[in-house]
């Protein structure tokens, strides 16, 4: 089975730093938002993918190819952005002959049973309850269960069971089929070819679809949501980087502080993540991401996202206060 991984999007939400950084490079917890997708996948058996890129999309073929020789990777541009839809539709050559598929969205980290997903017997869509569903693609049950219902971030939603960006569909031909349909008619929601229309043509046409909820799901699209995912995978002892001794520098667990850094007398932590040969000076810091080749100096930083090559310097003061003195630098 190949898995299918979109990341043509701009990430406009993101901006500055993916002016010159595609979303799904983003680093979270010590390594990008779609390393931590292709090592769940690869981790649950793939090996074959297909990555749909677009903007900066060479960045992105690099850093797969420089770090996944393992795997079968095919690269498709997506040289105008028209829907998810439309991305899975340029894979169509790709795809002919596959039984099954997985289409998993690149700036979206999900923590899934992947072996639960792959032995359900129907094509399955991935989702969780949400407060707020009209941010996103929503399904509807009927009584037996099944999905009745697709809707693309409805005004007045259905329901509030989200769409959390993995699928796994059992009748690919149908799929690829219903995906032309909508091109070849120019059938679009919100401007767009959406995956949902497709998926709706096709239980229109009798193919059932069930719902498998996913227990966490970070959406890494803007940058509290991303500063938020970092704290949550932190919890993770596997993503905790541990012995760290830095000169007079105090560590707050838990962080991921790449080896390589420069750091000295600085309070780090909790919820830190530092790239590679960063240096940071007399900083503290705290619920924040940092990215590489960076440097911080006479800093004080909460809930920031830090890009790589960045240079900050901050005050440094000498100062003698008297008895009942007050100062006040906000």
């Amino acid at each position: 089975m190949k898995a299918v991984i979109p990341v043509a999007g701009i990430g406009s939400r993101l901006r500055p730093h993916t002016h010159t950084q595609p979303k799904s490079l983003i680093p979270v917890a010590g390594k990008p938002i779609l390393a931590h997708i292709i090592d769940s996948l690869i981790e649950a058996g793939f090996k074959d993918f297909v990555f749909i890129i677009g903007y900066l999309g060479e960045k992105i073929q690099t850093y797969v190819e420089d770090n996944y020789k393992h795997i079968n990777s095919i690269f498709i541009m997506q040289t105008v952005r028209e829907g998810i839809g439309h991305a899975i539709w340029m894979a169509r050559e790709h795809l002919e002959g596959e039984d099954q598929l997985l289409i998993a969205l690149g700036d979206t980290i999900f923590d899934v049973n992947m072996n639960g997903l792959m032995q359900i017997p129907y094509s399955t869509i991935g989702t969780k309850r949400v407060e707020d569903p009209r941010r996103f693609g929503v399904v509807e049950l009927g009584a037996d269960n099944f999905i009745t219902k697709l809707v693309e971030k409805p005004a007045i939603p259905v329901s509030n069971i989200a769409i959390v960006g993995i699928y796994k569909i059992n009748e690919v031909a149908a799929l690829m089929e219903s995906l032309q349909y909508i091109v070849d008619h120019n059938i679009r929601t919100k401007n767009e070819f959406q995956l949902t229309d497709a998926m709706m043509r096709m239980i229109d046409n009798g193919y059932k679809f069930v719902n498998y909820n996913v227990e966490n799901w970070f959406d890494c699209g803007k940058k509290d949501a991303l500063l938020e995912t970092n704290a949550i995978l932190l919890k993770k002892a596997e993503l905790v980087t541990k012995d760290l001794n830095f000169e007079n520098t105090i560590i707050i667990q838990p962080v991921n502080i790449d080896k390589s850094c420069r750091i000295h007398n600085s309070i780090i932590g909790p919820n830190v993540s530092i790239g590679a040969r960063t240096i940071v000076e007399n900083c503290v810091l705290r619920e924040s991401i940092i990215g590489s080749d960076a440097e911080l100096r006479n800093a004080v930083l909460h809930d920031s996202l830090i890009g790589n090559e960045a240079s900050l310097r901050g005050l440094s003061q000498s100062l003698n206060l008297g008895d009942s003195t007050e100062i006040n630098f906000e």
